[in-house]
Order: C-alpha cells, then sequence, then structure tokens
C-alpha cells in the first residue's frame, strides 16, 4: 500500500480570507465571534475520520466527526457530533431527538447547515440546528472537526466545542 504524505498549513486570516470559501469563513467568524483562537488547518485529504487523524497525526477518536439524521416527523435536520470511531446508533438517537430518524439527504444538509457533505462543520450553520455531543471527545484536551470544507479542519478543546456547539452531552453510539 502507498503511503501518502500530508501537508498541513495552517490558514492565516490575512493571506487567505479572500480565497477561502463561504462555508470556511462561516466556520472562522463562528470561532472569532466566540472569543476562541483556534487554528484552522487545511489538509490534503480529510474527508474521513481516519484521513483527518493520520494528516493531523492524532487518534481517530479525536476528530469530531457532524453526523447529520432528518426527522421523519419534523423534516428537520439533527446533528451529532461523534468521536472518530463511533458510529450513531439509530435506536438510541431517536429516543434522544423525540422522533424517528431517517438519513438526511445532500439537499437537506445544504440547505440547513450551509455545507457539502464531506465538510460539515459542527458550527456554523445557516441556521439553528439541534445537536447533540459524543461524552467520549471529552476524553482528550484538543479535537478536531470539518470546517466547511473537505480539506479544512479545526482544533479546540471539547469543552469550548461543545459550548459553541450548544449540543447537549449525551449517549447515542453503540
Amino acid at each position: 500500500m502507498r503511503q501518502q504524505n500530508y501537508r498541513l498549513q495552517v490558514a492565516p486570516r490575512s493571506r487567505t480570507l479572500r480565497r477561502m470559501s463561504k462555508s470556511l469563513k462561516r466556520v472562522r467568524a463562528a470561532l472569532e465571534n466566540a472569543g476562541l483562537a483556534a487554528d484552522i488547518v487545511e489538509t490534503e485529504l480529510s474527508r474521513t475520520a481516519q484521513d483527518a487523524a493520520r494528516a493531523l497525526s492524532c487518534d481517530v477518536d479525536q476528530i469530531a466527526k457532524s453526523i447529520i439524521f432528518r426527522g421523519e416527523d419534523s423534516g428537520a435536520a439533527v446533528l451529532f457530533i461523534t468521536a472518530g470511531t463511533n458510529t450513531v446508533d439509530p435506536d438510541k438517537a431517536s429516543a434522544l431527538a423525540g422522533e424517528a430518524l431517517g438519513k438526511a439527504d445532500a439537499a437537506l444538509i445544504r440547505a440547513q447547515t450551509g455545507f457539502a457533505i464531506g465538510g460539515v462543520a459542527p458550527v456554523g450553520h445557516l441556521t439553528p440546528i439541534r445537536a447533540f455531543f459524543d461524552p467520549r471527545l471529552c476524553d482528550f484536551d484538543r479535537v478536531w472537526a470539518a470546517a466547511g470544507t473537505p480539506t479544512h479542519v479545526f482544533g479546540l478543546n471539547p469543552g469550548d466545542l461543545l459550548r459553541l456547539s450548544g449540543a447537549e452531552t449525551a449517549d447515542f453510539t453503540g
């Protein structure tokens, strides 16, 4: 198996802001408005938790995945922020949401969060979204999450991510 080389580059505000996508700008603004000094890092590949962990040389569980479901009754997106190796248990997730959950399609995700699949950030959404937070993430001093694109991530303390996302800590993994 061929090993890929991953390059990390901090995206400084002054040099790259004008080239940033709208999604990346929204994430940066959300972090700045919260008074958080989180670096946004560009990687060659961070579509999966494994890719991101490899690029960042961190544990896969330090990657905070943003998993979106659709409420079957409400039609609203529901966000589950989970550690990289964990999976969302559909029964536990539905119980937390108070309704059956189904697969969210790309159009719903884009409409409610403003992000495309592969770069959904846990913050900076176009509209408020109901969110739940995996307590496993709190086992680390620093976690990394998508920053609005498939190649950008940001790192911060999990407590800050929990607060900024407005999520509720809950057991929804299986």
